[in-house]
């Protein structure tokens, strides 16, 4: 009761009604015009800027049309062995020949000029119509340029942009050494691709199941960089790049710029 009379008398005390009101403290007025600043410039950004962001996937070097892989038309014995691996040869040039039952003998051939890059078939052995018995790249000239094909999710393809900037970890070159190699993409595939199609491609089946173990993917045709600067004429993130020059089948692990985002598509529910 005492209490009560107590703040009763206080409230109708006039004698500190003429002091000011202190409602904040210097810092506490910084700390909210910070807090207010700072919300302003997010929502701006919001609504005006973009997000980067990449997609990296599997990718092997090659020629632009890619490989074949050659089979024989008959069964029977291997007699001779007429090309050697990396072998440029040019369109229906002998590649082996075979002894059917019959005493005859067949010349196996080059569908398309090339480089054959793997010989399945050795002397003496015996095969079946339609073995394999080679691989040929599609590459008619020495200085036909190399390309990198990106096997990217099938989910990822459609956000790909024309002449998006790849990046290229190449599994043969030391990146923290030369970098790694630059490239804008050409072309991105209509369809995803079963691990036959990308065996057809590369010329090489294990290639075709290593790449659809995730999925069925879609390829990216990336065109490299050139540079005369360098050793091997393209371009890498450092000054010189490696000191010699990249063959096809080279594996790589490619990281392509996705087309720019707008925050507020993924900011909101």
């Amino acid at each position: 009761m005492q209490f009560r009379q107590q703040a009763l008398a206080k409230l109708q005390s006039p004698e500190e009604l003429d002091l000011p009101v202190r409602f904040a403290r210097p810092q506490g007025w910084l700390a909210l015009s910070v807090t207010v600043a700072v919300m302003a410039a997010a929502s701006v950004w919001a609504v005006t800027g973009t997000v980067a962001s990449t997609v990296s996937a599997p990718a092997v070097l090659t020629h632009g049309e890619g490989s074949y892989v050659l089979q024989s038309p008959v069964a029977g014995q291997v007699t001779e062995v007429v090309a050697q691996e990396g072998e440029r040869l040019p369109a229906n040039a002998p590649v082996l020949k075979v002894r059917t039952a019959q005493g005859g003998t067949t010349v196996v051939r080059t569908v398309a000029a090339g480089r054959v890059t793997a010989l399945a078939a050795t002397i003496g052995a015996i095969i079946s119509t339609g073995a394999n018995v080679a691989a040929v790249e599609k590459v008619a000239h020495a200085d036909d340029p190399l390309y990198a094909t990106v096997y990217v999710p099938a989910e990822s393809a459609a956000t790909i942009p024309a002449n998006a900037a790849v990046d290229l970890t190449v599994q043969s070159v030391p990146t923290q050494q030369y970098g790694v190699l630059r490239g804008h993409v050409k072309a991105v595939g209509r369809s995803v691709e079963t691990s036959q199609q990308i065996s057809s491609f590369l010329g090489d089946s294990q290639l075709g199941e290593q790449f659809t173990k995730k999925g069925r993917p879609v390829a990216v045709l990336v065109r490299l960089d050139r540079s005369a600067a360098t050793k091997s004429g393209l371009k890498w993130s450092s000054a010189d790049g490696p000191p010699f020059a990249l063959t096809s089948m080279t594996l790589a692990t490619g990281s392509i710029r996705l087309a720019d985002q707008r925050p507020v598509d993924w900011l909101l529910p």
